[in-house]
Order: structure tokens, then C-alpha cells, then sequence
């Protein structure tokens, strides 16, 4: 971490039909970072997201002013062509994103339109495949995937043309619990084991605590709150602009805890292991009063 691979400077977008959806946003995500993105629908997280792939203004029409450089590449400057070799984008509707018969076909259809060889592309699906909890499945009919496993392919497609970049816009909101719950497992490994710089737009932001390096906040097209977890879930006006998402339950007890002035704000935290570890000492001061 530490270098920049996405800076984006004064980023104000209007779609031709309404009013401007994102005003003056300006950030910088280092590489290897994982960053979630929440706010309330209608907040811009999505065409943030489309902006980042270089979907917009190149294939989205719309008035873009501002600047955003990803992976060494001005997004306005570069075709999409370009910039999918180094941004790949997960969106919310798995089905909408599958165009191969079988899991393997799907999975080859990008590399084959960036000339990898055959060879190649066999030897990387079952790596892929394991690392999204789907090993042998390469036969499988993608149309008798459940929800969850076709969006866990769509996340393996993107893989597939190894990306520095790795955009996921909600890729649980159309889920059932189970679905949800097979995604961010994968969401998970993807952070512990592999070298990419992942953006996560959810509206469950008690899950973001989990995988999150840095959350950021949008409201009516602005960026309202940037930190760490720790940070963010320990400010309400934060965490307030989620749209009435629960923040972590362990969140919500340190908080009720400082506010009996039981544990310092320094000790506030949202992680259950560290919850724990402070609670222990917590009940030994008690016990050695």
C-alpha cells in the first residue's frame, strides 16, 4: 500500500436527462486496498463505479468535468478496450453478466478477446474456479447456477483477465441469504489471498467491517465520510447516511459502553476479536477493584 492507483480529482458527472448525480468528488485509493463504498440509492455510488471502468463518458453520454487517472491511464483518454485489461467491473445482476453455455466457455470468453491462447486459459480456470469456491465445475450449465454461484462466476470472469483493479456495484443485492453469504466468503479470500485493489459498493455496511481497509461514505453525489472502520462506524454522522443499514453489533456495544464511560473511545472498536480482547481486560479492572 502506500501508492496510488486510482486518483480521481473533481469528478462532477450529469446523465443527460437530470440533474448532476456526482459533484466535485475527489479521492485516492493506494494499491492493494480494499475500499467499500455505501451511501443511500440515488447517492452515485453506481456511476462513481462506471466512471472508475471508463464506462462513462465513452459509452454512458452524459457532461463529465473533473479527472480520474487508474492503473497510469487518464479514464477519458483511454478507450474501455484499454482500460478492461486493467479494470474489470462486477455488476448486480448476475445473470445479466453470463454469456457462456457452460462455466468454462463463460470463463474463456474474456481472455479469448484479449488473445490468450487456449493453453493459457485452461491452465488458469481451475485456479480461478477454486478461489471462488466453484472447483470442477468448468462443465457445469451456467443456466442451472443458483443466484449466488452465478454471481461467484461473474466475480471468476472477472478474474480471468487479471485485473490490478477489481469493481464489485452491489454484487449481493439481488442475492438470498445463502447467495449473500457464498459471495463475500469469496469477497474474503479474494482480500487475504490475491494482489488486487478491490472497490465494493453494499448497502450492508456490517459486512464492510469485516473485509474493508476504507469506508466511504456517499450522499446526493458527494463524499460525506472517508476512514478506516474503526473511524467510521465510530462517528453516527457517518453511519448515519447509510440509509438506516445496523452497523456492526459489536460496534453498537462499544458505543452504548463509551457512552456509560465504561471503556475509552480509544478502545472503540468493530471487530469481534479485538471486542473481545478488550472486554477481557475490561473485566479484570472490575474484578481487581
Amino acid at each position: 500500500m502506500g501508492t496510488p492507483i486510482v486518483k480521481v480529482e473533481g469528478l462532477t458527472f450529469s446523465y443527460p436527462s437530470s440533474d448532476q448525480t456526482l459533484h466535485g468528488i475527489s479521492l485516492e485509493i493506494n494499491r492493494g486496498e480494499f475500499v467499500g463504498i455505501t451511501g443511500p440509492s440515488g447517492a452515485g455510488k453506481t456511476t462513481l463505479c462506471m466512471c472508475l471502468k471508463g464506462l462513462i463518458p465513452h459509452v454512458i453520454g452524459g457532461k463529465m468535468r473533473g479527472r480520474i487517472n487508474i492503473c497510469g491511464m487518464d479514464s477519458r483518454k483511454t478507450e474501455p478496450s484499454m482500460l478492461s485489461e486493467a479494470v474489470a467491473m462486477v455488476f448486480q445482476d448476475p445473470e445479466s453478466q453470463i454469456v457462456g453455455l457452460t462455466v468454462e466457455e463463460d470463463l474463456a470468453f474474456g481472455p479469448e478477446n484479449l488473445m490468450k491462447s487456449s493453453e493459457q486459459i485452461r491452465t488458469e480456470i481451475p485456479g480461478i474456479l477454486n478461489t471462488v469456491g466453484l472447483s470442477g465445475y468448468e462443465r457445469r450449465e451456467t443456466y442451472r447456477l443458483s443466484g449466488g454461484q452465478k454471481q461467484r462466476i461473474a466475480i471468476a470472469a472477472a478474474l480471468m483477465m487479471d485485473p490490478q483493479v477489481l469493481i464489485l456495484d452491489e454484487p449481493t443485492a439481488e442475492l438470498d441469504p445463502q447467495g449473500k453469504a457464498e459471495v463475500f466468503n469469496v469477497v474474503r479470500r479474494l482480500r487475504e489471498e490475491h494482489d488486487v485493489t478491490i472497490i465494493m459498493v453494499e448497502h450492508e455496511v456490517e459486512h464492510l467491517a469485516d473485509v474493508a481497509d476504507r469506508i466511504i461514505a456517499l450522499d446526493h453525489g458527494r463524499v460525506v465520510a472517508d476512514g478506516s472502520p474503526k473511524e467510521f462506524f465510530h462517528s453516527p454522522r457517518h453511519f448515519d447516511r447509510t440509509e438506516g443499514e445496523r452497523i456492526p453489533q459489536v460496534a453498537e456495544l462499544f458505543l452504548a459502553l463509551e457512552a456509560e464511560n465504561l471503556v475509552d473511545p480509544h478502545e472503540f472498536t468493530p471487530y469481534e476479536e479485538e471486542a473481545i480482547a478488550h472486554l477481557d481486560q475490561l473485566l479484570l479492572r472490575k474484578r481487581g477493584r
